[in-house]
């Protein structure tokens, strides 16, 4: 059996000449590169925090999250505010939103323009032409019978030509504001008759000054399609124009229609008498 030989002591040396290095302490080249790799931790921190601080051109840079957070390996916090929320109690005061999911959010529009004011009769019916002088002697011509005229004689106004002086007066009209709206237009005769349309027939009556005479004696100017002509609306029965029918003057409802558009539309020129 080998001999178990006892191994000399290590601080002294043997034969082989074997011995412990007693220059220096244990661990001492582990304890040497921990220390480089701490150095260079901290240098490495040291840059990468003047790095953030700096702005691109030079500039100092606001503390601000989002600028540390984008260095790999550093921890940041967020800088507070400084200007605090609006409202007495500190605390935000926007207001929920009332949108459905989705949708984007739209500020109340202002209107462009601020809406006219208009009577009835104005917002269903054609263009209102100008407000009329107070007293004007008129005669009203047909525009598809230019030689005819209004003509007040019997029951009813006819669309008549001129034949004499006597027909001349009672073709010319005094027109003056509408008894049921200053706006629009009232006819009278040389007697003091008024036209108003009655059983839809245009006819020269005694004013009774009752509120339906008014409104019977009452045409509102509308815009016509032909030049310088009018058609004249019931104030009474919006959408009713006076026309003429078998040489008749009456009051019908609007149509759509070139013989209506014609029949409908007359001239106001100065008085024939």
């Amino acid at each position: 059996m080998p001999e178990n030989k006892p191994r000399p002591p290590q601080d002294q040396p043997w034969e082989n000449g074997w011995a412990p290095d007693t220059s220096r302490a244990p661990g001492t080249r582990r304890l040497w590169l921990a220390g480089m790799m701490a150095v260079a931790t901290i240098v490495a921190c040291a840059t990468a925090i003047v790095v953030t601080e700096r702005a691109p051109d030079g500039e100092p840079r606001s503390a601000a999250a989002d600028d540390t957070a984008s260095v790999p390996g550093l921890i940041s916090f967020a800088t507070p505010s400084e200007t605090p929320p609006e409202g007495k109690s500190g605390l935000a005061t926007e207001k929920p939103s009332t949108r459905a999911p989705g949708q984007q959010d739209v500020g109340t529009p202002e209107p462009a323009t601020k809406p006219s004011k208009s009577t009835p009769d104005e917002a269903s019916s054609p263009t209102a032409s100008p407000k009329p002088p107070a007293t004007t002697w008129r005669s009203v011509r047909s525009v598809n019978y230019p030689d005819r005229y209004w003509h007040a004689g019997g029951h009813s106004v006819a669309l008549d030509p001129v034949r004499g002086s006597e027909s001349r007066e009672d073709s010319t009209f005094k027109q003056v504001e509408g008894l049921a709206d200053r706006s629009c237009h009232s006819f009278v005769t040389q007697d003091g008759s008024y036209l108003r349309h009655r059983s839809f027939v245009l006819r020269p009556e005694r004013n009774d000054g009752s509120a339906v005479f008014g409104r019977d004696a009452t045409f509102c100017a509308r815009g016509s399609s032909y030049s310088g002509a009018v058609m004249l609306e019931s104030v009474n029965y919006p959408g009713y124009f006076l026309r003429h029918k078998n040489f008749v003057v009456r009051l019908e409802r609007f149509e759509y229609s070139s013989l209506y558009l014609a029949d409908s539309s007359f001239r106001l020129v100065d008085g024939l008498a």
